[in-house]
């Protein structure tokens, strides 16, 4: 089991301080976390996303926490690869000096971006974009690896040359995809990459992911294998708030995801920016009497199903509480068919004294009960 951050450099103060301070606070984590036995250190990659991520420079970003660092692993949460926002040759070209520098830290995720504001952005239709993520993530991994690459693509054109340099990791750096839905799930697995599993669904969504994602994998052919690396992998994502005392936890938790999830709800349907001000309550009754994060989207005359995509951010249900909350919650997870925990805690209004907090009480309790069990499993 891997055990692991991912960061949005989301902030509810979208001034210039704002954003000092919340790229700081990245750093500060990333050191901690070095220090306390993370595995990897995930960034992912927004444009033009105010309050939502400021996390648009991610290799700028995890070149300085790999400078920062002694030991834990670099990792994009991924690189969005249409070509007008990273060129495939200038990806190669920094995946690989960056695993250069870290000594073989990197761990390479790729995607598209997931909102018509940031594919419009570079002047792309979102809906138009998976055919140019899929002929740039079969080409990188050539460069690599071959002494001079010519390409003649629908959307890459490229004359013979050498790419250089070439990573520390023979033949790269491990591959992932960003995975938010049954198509991408299949796609992962069929390609043999790892898979970002990013969503709020909870453990019994994870087992459902895992067995399509496995499924995929088990009958994928070796002509549609991206890269050189086969990489049979599930990270999860585990929202975590863990403090001494359980109700405090949750409070904070379960109000960072809502602004988490109204954040993202504003660029993705538009509606009113979260205003934290003005929320007396951040817990209600679905139709059925179930908890779920108040929203303006949500009916409670409806009964909301976790398992929709769409829904899965009002599950209030996820690691907020104490360090024994956590652990059942991560058991869940591994149970479930996870093979690293994605934790995030930096969620909008979540202060970073308890950032920092449940970084520690992960570090020092958590990551130590499973590392011994899995000592003792041997």
């Amino acid at each position: 089991m891997k055990f692991s951050l991912i960061y949005e450099a989301q902030t509810v103060d979208a001034s210039r301080e704002g954003d000092r301070r919340i790229f700081d606070e990245t750093v500060e984590h990333a050191v901690l976390a070095d220090k306390l036995g993370f595995d990897t250190f995930w960034c992912v990659e927004h444009t033009a996303l105010t309050n939502y991520s400021h996390m648009s420079a991610p290799e700028t970003v995890l070149a300085f926490v790999a400078g920062k660092t002694e030991r834990i692993g670099i990792g994009h949460g991924v690189v969005c690869l249409p070509p007008a926002m990273n060129h495939p040759v200038k990806v190669a070209e920094r995946i690989a000096t960056l695993d250069l520098l870290s000594k073989g830290r990197v761990h390479f995720g790729v995607g598209k971006g997931g909102t018509e504001q940031e594919a419009g952005t570079f002047g792309y239709d979102l809906a138009s974009l998976q055919p140019q993520i899929d002929e740039a993530m079969y080409l990188i991994p050539k460069m690599f690896v071959r002494d001079e690459i010519e390409h003649h693509g629908d959307f890459v054109q490229m004359p013979r040359r050498p790419i250089h340099p070439k990573p520390y990791q023979d033949p790269h750096p491990p591959m992932y995809l960003a995975c938010t839905n049954t198509e991408s799930l299949k796609r992962a697995g069929g390609r043999g990459m790892g898979a970002l599993v990013l969503g709020f669904g909870g453990p019994e969504e994870i087992a459902k992911k895992v067995a399509v994602y496995h499924e995929a994998w088990d009958q994928r052919e070796e002509k549609d294998q991206v890269g050189f690396r086969p990489n049979r992998h599930i990270a999860a994502l585990c929202p975590a708030i863990v403090l001494d005392d359980n109700a405090t936890a949750r409070k904070i938790g379960i109000r960072g995801q809502r602004y988490f999830m109204e954040s993202l709800g504003y660029w993705y349907g538009g509606g009113a920016r979260p205003d934290p001000a003005q929320w007396t309550e951040d817990v209600v009754h679905d139709g059925s009497g179930q908890d779920i994060i108040k929203s303006n989207f949500a009916s409670e005359t409806v009964t909301v199903d976790f398992s929709d995509p769409a829904m899965s951010m009002l599950n209030p249900n996820h690691a907020y509480g104490t360090v024994e909350d956590c652990i059942g919650y991560v058991q869940r997870l591994i149970d479930a068919g996870a093979d690293e925990i994605l934790f995030i805690c930096q969620m909008g209004t979540v202060p970073n004294w308890a950032q920092l907090e449940t970084l520690k009480n992960i570090g020092e309790k958590v990551i130590p009960y499973f590392r011994s069990r899995q000592q003792q499993d041997r």
